[in-house]
C-alpha cells in the first residue's frame, strides 16, 4: 500500500524539472505523493512557484522568500513583491528564508538583514515560515527566538543539525522538516538518532528536490548523470524515519500529511 505523502519542500522552479515537469508530477502521484509544496527562494523562482502553484491548484502549493544565498539582493522593492505574491491563493508561507554561514554566497550582515525583513512579513501577513539554517544556529536562534512569539507556525526545513540545535528549536515550538540526509548511512548518521526526539506533532517530510538524492533510492537514480531528486523519491526518506522512530509506516504517513495539512493550511483533497 502506497500512503498519501504531501512534500513540503521540493523546487520543482529549478531548471532541470522544466524539459519532463509532467512526468515528474505523474511519477510523484505513483509514488502516493499526492501534494507539494514548491519552494520559492529567490524573486525568479518565486514567482515561478506561485505561477505552478496557480496552474495546479490543489495539487502545488508554493513559498515565497529569498534563500540567505541571495541576500545581497534584497530590497524593500523585492520585499513588497514578496508581500503581493504571499497573498495569492496558492502561496502557503514566507520562506526559504534564514542564515547560512557554510557557503556565505552573501555577506552575513545582509543574511540578517534579509531575515529579519522576511520575519517582519510573516508577522504581518500571520504566514507560516519555512527556513533555512547550516552552520549559523546561534545567530539564527537569537533572531527567530526575537520574533517567535509573534509567529505563527515555523519549520526549520531540511534539519541536518545537532540534537542541542533540535532541543532549541523544539524548545520554541518549531516544527522540524526531515530530508534524504536520514538516508544517508555517513553523513546522517547522527540523524538516525535526533529523529526519535521529534514530537510527532512537530514532524515533517520533504526531498529538498532536486538536491539530496537518498542513497537509497534505486540504483537507476544513483547512477544517471544528474542524480536528480524527485518528490518520487519521498517514500525512502519516510522509510528511514519510521525505521529510525520505530514506527509504522504507514502511521508515519499519516501523521506528516496531517501535520504539513495543518502546517499550511491546505485542505485535503476531494
Amino acid at each position: 500500500m502506497t500512503p498519501e505523502l504531501i512534500d513540503i519542500g521540493a523546487n520543482l522552479a529549478h531548471e532541470s524539472f522544466a524539459a519532463d515537469f509532467d512526468a515528474v508530477l505523474e511519477r510523484a502521484a505513483a509514488a502516493g505523493v499526492s501534494t507539494l509544496v514548491v519552494t520559492g527562494s529567490s524573486a525568479e523562482s518565486a514567482e515561478h512557484a506561485a505561477e505552478l502553484a496557480a496552474r495546479h491548484p490543489g495539487r502545488l502549493y508554493a513559498t515565497a522568500g529569498l534563500h540567505p544565498h541571495h541576500a545581497s539582493d534584497w530590497t524593500p522593492a523585492l520585499g513588497r513583491r514578496f508581500r503581493e505574491l504571499a497573498l495569492l491563493p496558492g502561496v502557503v508561507s514566507l520562506g526559504e528564508c534564514g542564515l547560512d554561514y557554510f557557503r556565505d554566497f552573501s555577506p552575513r550582515a545582509d543574511q540578517r538583514e534579509a531575515f529579519a525583513a522576511q520575519l517582519e512579513i510573516a508577522v504581518d501577513l500571520g504566514l507560516p515560515v519555512f527556513l533555512h539554517q547550516r552552520d549559523a544556529h546561534a545567530d539564527f536562534f537569537a533572531l527567530l527566538r526575537e520574533y517567535r512569539g509573534k509567529l505563527g507556525a515555523v519549520v526549520v526545513h531540511c534539519f541536518t543539525d545537532t540534537a542541542e540545535a533540535l532541543a532549541d528549536y523544539l524548545a520554541i515550538d518549531c516544527h522540524i522538516g526531515i530530508t534524504g540526509w536520514i538516508c544517508d548511512e555517513r553523513r546522517g548518521r547522527h540523524l538516525i538518532e535526533a529523529v526519535k526526539l521529534i514530537p510527532d506533532d512537530r514532524l515533517l517530510i520533504e526531498t529538498d528536490a532536486p538536491y539530496l538524492l537518498p542513497r537509497t533510492a534505486p540504483k537507476s537514480a544513483q547512477k544517471s548523470a544528474h542524480r536528480r531528486n524527485e518528490p518520487c523519491y519521498l517514500p525512502y526518506v519516510l522509510d528511514a524515519i519510521a525505521d529510525a522512530r520505530g514506527q509504522d509506516r504507514i502511521e508515519l504517513a499519516q501523521l506528516t500529511t496531517r501535520n504539513a495539512r495543518r502546517f499550511f493550511g491546505i485542505e485535503a483533497r476531494q
